[in-house]
């Protein structure tokens, strides 16, 4: 007898209720109306997601130039003399060796061995400490790294990890997925979204109230969405944090080089910690090829770097990666690349560090055009945008709207794709938006006048119908 239609075909109903519960705003409903609507024929402009060549960022050519080479060494042979400068052709001749098999083969579950010994000479070089190769893991961009760690880490739903309020979702949804629980501590927006020990203190005593274990803290530094870069006080102070009530620290740092003021600089949790006594604190560190100023998203490339983490743990993680077999091995050399920079005097160095300084230089100057040109609007605050490729603005509403239905109605009257504050978390009784700074400056000086002019007339018509 056939079953009956009903039963045929997975149901909804079908589905674990961790997925089910599972939401990630940046790729959220709104996201798929602009696809719709751009179907249909309408010009969207996406500033939901940090995607930045999807928004006219062009390729650094010394990354393009050698994964091109590597991908199809036959070109090598071929190619007129000088079409590619020398020090690219070395390049690519010496991943090939050193991988050995090719980019078409696995490697073994922590990546190359030689990308990870570059890894670690690029730590040494950047913050002057020691690195462990072995304590290295080549990954599917940060994020596979991140829920990695979330994975060994969190058993169920007594299980707690601390994140930032406003957080990028992939921790909210990723500790949702494996059924912990979320422990939000807030950025203080009036302080620059800084962090504070009384709002980490406020949200362990919340979670020990709640019977909850808190196993980690999580920081992305430079901030998304904040847009903010911590100095070396608050970087000690969430180690001191951590090392007081046994937590570990997942630290994000994948927007390392996105660092816009003069008097800032990004400081990793790695020098600090073993600059200080934090023997007894375990760091998981995330870098990426997405992010920075290679932008080369699609790739998928990063790294996860663990510190005193016991060789057991680590064998756990192997083990997780082990499943996937390995990271994708164009990632792994692009990652290779972000870290093994030409050097002076070689051919490719001159290009490289003038498309560096333009790239860094285009972002700095798009942040100052969001930053100014929303403080401009009557009803919309936006802090300084001093790191990252994001802004988080607040925005004033008419009272029973939502910042869903702002970032709504903003794509259906404009075609700007923005992300609604509720799917990064936000201060109660406060409504934000996020958009990156990544449209080119043109575009994005029409893209502020724009939200401009909308949020008059949409503040202003609801005022007149209520």
């Amino acid at each position: 007898m056939r079953a009956s239609a009903s039963h045929m075909t997975v149901q909804i109903g079908d589905i674990g209720r961790a997925v089910r519960e599972t939401a990630y705003a940046v790729r959220g409903p709104i996201v798929a109306r602009a696809q719709e609507l751009e179907r249909q024929g309408r010009e969207i402009t996406y500033c939901n997601i940090g995607n930045p060549q999807a928004l006219e960022q062009r390729p650094l050519t010394w990354i393009r130039q050698i994964l091109s080479l590597c991908q199809y060494p036959a070109l090598m042979d071929r190619m007129p003399e000088g079409l590619f400068p020398a020090d690219a052709v070395a390049m690519a001749r010496h991943i090939l060796r050193e991988s050995r098999h090719g980019t078409g083969a696995y490697t073994e579950s922590k990546g190359f061995r030689f990308v990870r010994e570059a890894i670690a000479d690029f730590i040494r070089e950047r913050d002057g400490i020691p690195a462990d190769p072995e304590a290295i893991y080549l990954t599917d961009g940060a994020s596979k790294g991140v829920r990695a760690v979330l994975r060994i880490l969190v058993d169920g739903r007594k299980d707690g990890i601390l994140i930032p309020t406003p957080q990028y979702p992939l921790y909210s949804a990723t500790i949702t997925l494996y059924g912990g629980s979320q422990l939000p501590y807030p950025l203080d927006e009036a302080s620059g979204w800084k962090l504070t020990r009384a709002g980490l203190e406020q949200a362990w005593e919340d979670a020990v109230r709640a019977d909850i274990r808190p196993r980690a803290i999580c920081v992305i530094n430079p901030g998304n969405p904040s847009g903010a870069v911590l100095d070396e006080q608050n970087v000690a102070m969430v180690l001191d944090f951590a090392r007081e009530h046994d937590l570990a620290v997942l630290a994000d740092e994948v927007y390392q080089e996105n660092v816009y003021r003069q008097d800032d600089r990004f400081v990793s949790f790695a020098s600090l910690l073993e600059r200080g006594d934090y023997r007894d604190v375990s760091l998981f560190s995330f870098h990426s090829t997405s992010k920075g100023l290679l932008g080369e998203c699609g790739q998928r490339g990063g790294y996860l770097e663990c510190r005193n983490v016991p060789e057991e743990v680590q064998d756990e993680i192997t083990k997780l990666q082990s499943v996937s077999l390995c990271a994708n091995t164009a990632g792994q050399i692009v990652t290779f690349l972000m870290v093994t920079p030409p050097r002076p005097g070689e051919p490719s160095f001159e290009l490289h560090q003038r498309e560096l300084r333009e790239i860094l230089d285009s972002l700095a100057l798009r942040a100052g055009i969001i930053e100014r040109g929303l403080n401009r609007v009557p009803g919309i605050r936006c802090n300084p945008v001093t790191g990252a490729m994001y802004a988080f603005p607040r925005i004033e509403l008419p009272a029973g709207v939502t910042d869903e239905e702002y970032c709504l109605a903003l794509l259906e009257e404009t075609g700007i794709c923005v992300v609604p504050g509720s799917g990064f978390g936000q201060a109660p009784g406060t409504a934000h938006f996020r958009t990156t700074t990544l449209p080119p400056a043109e575009k994005l000086e029409a893209v502020v006048a724009l939200i401009g002019d909308f949020h008059a007339r949409f503040c202003a018509g609801l005022r007149q119908t209520g």
